[in-house]
């Protein structure tokens, strides 16, 4: 819970080809032009560049690609596979996700959200957010809906896994401020915030023990898709 063609950059051409017309040979004065520096069309070469050079810049480029792509999945984004599936259908066993690391440090985490978080387990873990803190969420309605502050959560045909109810076990909990809620899509198979009441944190995440939010799904190929927020959200306050 996540590649090489070499090229080489600025290889001259030799002198005298066929756009360079040269003078005729002069003696060489004393002090002027020597063996490594030749006139040609009335301008001197330059000392042919050493062998260890190309080697040294081709290093440099390689050197400054590893800090680029170190510094990208410390700070900015990290690549997930799935190893479950608890969040089918929506991700599928083996699928790719790539996670951004900067969201909740520029803004709020939203319910609906798909977030990759350090689990009850201590392993990165990736669901979907449902309370956030401040929400009461629970289950269910008398139309066995879930509901967060008084609204029932429209998920059939959105994102719960076809044929499932929202949730087979109950639960009435009041998400503590800096903690979040959270359930996997395919309720059956998902191991998520329901199964620990018991905790201390009734079974809550703290937002600081987010890593990011899932926004792509880049493998396989036929699958790639942004993982855009549902709008079964936006009618609750």
């Amino acid at each position: 819970m996540g590649e090489s063609d070499e090229s080489r950059l600025g290889t001259a051409g030799p002198v005298g080809s066929a756009d360079v017309s040269e003078a005729p040979a002069e003696p060489a004065a004393a002090g002027e032009a020597g063996e490594d520096e030749r006139t040609v069309g009335g301008k001197k070469d330059r000392p042919a560049k050493k062998k260890g050079s190309g080697f040294l810049e081709t290093l440099m480029y390689v050197l400054g690609g590893v800090v680029v792509a170190l510094l990208v999945h410390t700070f900015l984004l990290q690549s997930f596979y799935i190893p479950s599936e608890s969040m089918q259908n929506t991700l599928l066993v083996d699928d790719y996700v790539v996670v951004n690391k900067l969201a909740y440090k520029l803004g709020p985490v939203e319910r609906g959200d798909i977030v990759v978080f350090k689990g009850w387990n201590g392993e990165d873990t990736i669901k979907r957010v449902i309370g956030v803190g401040g929400d009461h969420v629970k289950c269910c309605d008398a139309k066995h809906r879930i509901t967060v502050n008084g609204t029932p959560l429209d998920e059939e045909g959105k994102y719960l896994y076809p044929g499932v109810e929202p949730s087979g076990r109950e639960f009435d909990v009041k998400v503590p401020k800096g903690r979040l809620w959270l359930m996997g899509d395919h309720r059956n198979n998902s191991a998520d915030s329901r199964f620990y009441p018991d905790d201390g944190h009734q079974g809550t995440i703290s937002e600081d023990d987010v890593t990011g939010r899932a926004f792509l799904r880049y493998w396989p190929l036929n699958r790639i898709s942004f993982l855009s927020r549902p709008d079964t959200f936006s009618v609750v306050r």
